[in-house]
């Protein structure tokens, strides 16, 4: 059974639709009005093998936060609903990605529980139209509509298209290591019996 799902959000600053199928083959359709943050979504999908239609709707004439960060709250809820009760799957994952000078860890654990942690450093504010402190904010927003812990790290690197490119790319990776189902596991991943 295909684990996809269709969310959208409508409020007075924007409108986002979102379609994933976390068993995909990593194909794209991304338009959320900010150029590097397409090509960060279009990353996310292709290295993480998950189908993804993302359109948004935001007031960028103010700036762009309210769409990065609504784009990750649907993005987050769209995850948690296309897991569904999460039977079978690894629960955990976690990968270290290299871009040229840039290397990321992410470490994720689907666990129901939001928890956040973030330790990079970016040298400039804006990368292709995206602020990078809006980095962050997409992330925190994942984490907590998702449910999900998730640990994020730049072990090092100067670019910083290099930088949060690789965070991207190794947030992909550890999800879909996180969402593959294992034979093994009869129930959930879990002593209490539920995430």
């Amino acid at each position: 059974m295909t684990r996809s799902t269709t969310v959208e959000r409508k409020t007075k600053e924007t409108y986002i639709s979102v379609i994933l199928n976390l068993d995909g083959t990593g194909k794209s359709e991304i338009s959320t009005g900010i150029g590097f943050f397409d090509h960060m979504l279009e990353g996310f999908s292709k290295h993480g093998f998950f189908d993804l239609k993302i359109k948004v709707n935001g007031d960028l004439d103010v700036d762009g936060h309210h769409t990065v960060e609504d784009t990750g709250i649907v993005l987050g809820q769209a995850i948690k609903n296309a897991l569904g009760d999460k039977v079978g799957i690894k629960r955990y994952g976690f990968f270290i990605l290299p871009m040229d000078d840039a290397l990321a860890l992410c470490s994720i654990d689907l666990c129901g529980r939001p928890y956040f942690s973030f330790d990079c450093e970016f040298t400039a504010e804006n990368v292709g139209g995206l602020a990078t402190e809006l980095v962050k904010e997409f992330f925190y927003a994942v984490s907590y509509s998702c449910g999900m812990n998730l640990h994020i790290k730049i072990l090092s690197g100067v670019n910083n298209h290099h930088m949060i490119e690789a965070i991207f790319k190794s947030f992909a990776k550890a999800l879909d290591e996180a969402v593959m189902k294992d034979e093994r596991i009869e129930d959930v991943l879990s002593t209490k019996g539920s995430l």
